[in-house]
């Protein structure tokens, strides 16, 4: 029922924001995103947190959803995305997949054959292996005890994005330390194929400017369940993350920079997030941007509804825990913490070359099942030549002391980020698998688990995710918004 009461609560407010806003987004020639986003309680309705098969694919897939004159500007020819991004990437993922443990074929799978097939154990990450696989050890949801093998698929960019790149191939430049340069180059990925000495920064970069999920442009929903250490549910709450990119726009025009102040400003991306539950986070409200620049760090401000006041948060406030859940600002969106050399620098390293691992892809029938101490069941693993990046923390002050991030050498995506803490402790890992949008060329979350864990208290947040483009106008992300949201 408080879902219920949060669906008309969303439904009405947005319904007063639309009919406001709809004069600017019909003179941008886009639809209003409020105009066509599903509400709370279908989302809610369509795919329940526990033990539920339904795929949100089959209901929420981008052509059911976008107006049709949008979802027209957002699929393009799949052969020639496929022959295009090969072209840029310099290999197709299934060529450069199963030369280790070739014996392992598709199929279906369980933990007891890690033993079985020793092979097995050498296509999955050391942590993946540990922590989710391995049964044992420390009390957790999210386990995965069984899981499907998938024959490995190419994935590509979209077509303007894919363009973009190739236009731009080998103007991006990096500083001596190896930071990038944002002024040189004006759209696409900046290092398609990583080399150099600053090789693990350009992997990095990549990952950071991909923008695959509609150029950086959806609504993300979010329902998630908290779970402490004897699997007891002791969080549960819906939100939404809106997000918006500023410069180096290719998916749908304005083109490069969105307007002059984000180019005076050197703004990247800003998202733009609201609670409605549980209770006491209802109306909070949270606003971010972030700049090109290494020099200046991100802006971020949190409207508290109890105190009826904006607070700008510093950049030690990005390390705390966000509304109870097991993630700090600093991981929101995967990995967004500021890449600089002078607050909280990282030394970075790649690990050995690209290397192939079994990475967790979806089909959304993927489900919590409740009987088997809350483990994800439906899982699919594919084999993806991946980076490993290491990057060891420099500053004491800051809360992890390292961070291991494996990033699809094809897409630049990231499915896996390991956190430790200053003593060397596993802290938290972020499990981030997506759908490929074929006509897209686009990873999305649709019905998608994203799962936190905490080793150290113990905790895990787990939230069923999904995303849809939108293309907003600047005023969404304002200081007004915030108050007018939160209250």
């Amino acid at each position: 029922m408080k879902y219920l009461k949060t669906g008309r609560y969303v439904a009405v407010l947005l319904f007063s924001v639309a009919f406001v806003v709809s004069f600017a987004y019909a003179e941008a020639g886009l639809p209003n995103p409020e105009t066509y986003m599903p509400t709370p309680k279908q989302i809610l309705d369509a795919k329940k947190m526990l033990d539920d098969q339904r795929s949100l694919v089959d209901k929420f897939y981008p052509s059911k959803i976008l107006p049709p004159e949008l979802w027209a500007k957002l699929s393009w020819d799949k052969k020639e995305m496929s022959d295009l991004w090969a072209e840029i990437v310099g290999f197709k993922a299934p060529d450069v997949v199963g030369k280790i443990a070739p014996e392992i074929k598709p199929g279906k799978y369980t933990y007891k054959d890690l033993e079985k097939y020793p092979g097995l154990k050498k296509l999955f990450t050391p942590q993946m292996l540990e922590y989710f696989i391995k049964p044992g050890g420390k009390p957790h949801a999210g386990n995965i005890p069984e899981f499907q093998i998938v024959p490995t698929r190419q994935y590509y960019m979209s077509l303007p994005v894919a363009s973009a790149t190739k236009e731009n191939m080998g103007k991006a430049r990096q500083d001596e330390q190896g930071y990038s340069i944002s002024s040189s180059w004006e759209a696409g990925l900046p290092f398609p194929q990583p080399a150099g000495q600053f090789k693990a920064q350009q992997v990095l970069y990549n990952y950071f400017m991909k923008g695959s999920a509609y150029g950086m442009n959806y609504r993300a929903y979010a329902l998630t369940y908290g779970f402490d250490k004897k699997l007891r549910i002791d969080y549960d709450g819906f939100s939404y993350m809106d997000s918006m990119k500023l410069s180096k726009r290719a998916i749908l025009p304005p083109f490069g920079y969105y307007d002059k102040r984000a180019e005076k400003n050197e703004e990247e991306k800003t998202f733009f997030s609201i609670i409605f539950s549980p209770r006491d986070y209802r109306g909070t409200t949270f606003l971010q941007y972030y700049y090109e620049s290494p020099e200046r760090f991100t802006q971020a401000m949190l409207y508290v509804p109890s105190m009826r006041r904006i607070r700008k948060m510093s950049s030690s406030d990005t390390q705390d825990p966000v509304n109870g859940q097991d993630f700090i600002y600093d991981d929101m969106d995967g990995f967004a913490q500021k890449l600089t050399p002078h607050r909280y620098p990282y030394k970075y390293e790649l690990v050995g070359e690209m290397r192939e691992y079994l990475i967790p892809v979806i089909d959304g029938t993927e489900y919590i099942d409740s009987a088997d101490g809350y483990s994800l069941k439906n899982v699919k693993m594919m084999r993806r030549p991946m980076y490993t990046v290491k990057l060891t923390q420099q500053d004491q002050n800051y809360v992890y002391g390292k961070r291991i991030i494996y990033i699809d050498a094809e897409l630049f995506h990231s499915t896996q980020i390991f956190c430790y803490d200053q003593k060397g402790r596993m802290y938290r890992d972020l499990y981030t698998p997506l759908y490929f949008i074929e006509e897209s060329g686009m990873l999305i979350p649709i019905g998608t688990h994203l799962m936190m864990r905490d080793y150290i208290d113990l905790h895990t947040t787990i939230t069923l995710a999904y995303q849809v483009g939108a293309f907003w106008d600047r005023s969404h992300f304002s200081l007004k918004n915030m108050s007018r949201y939160g209250k």
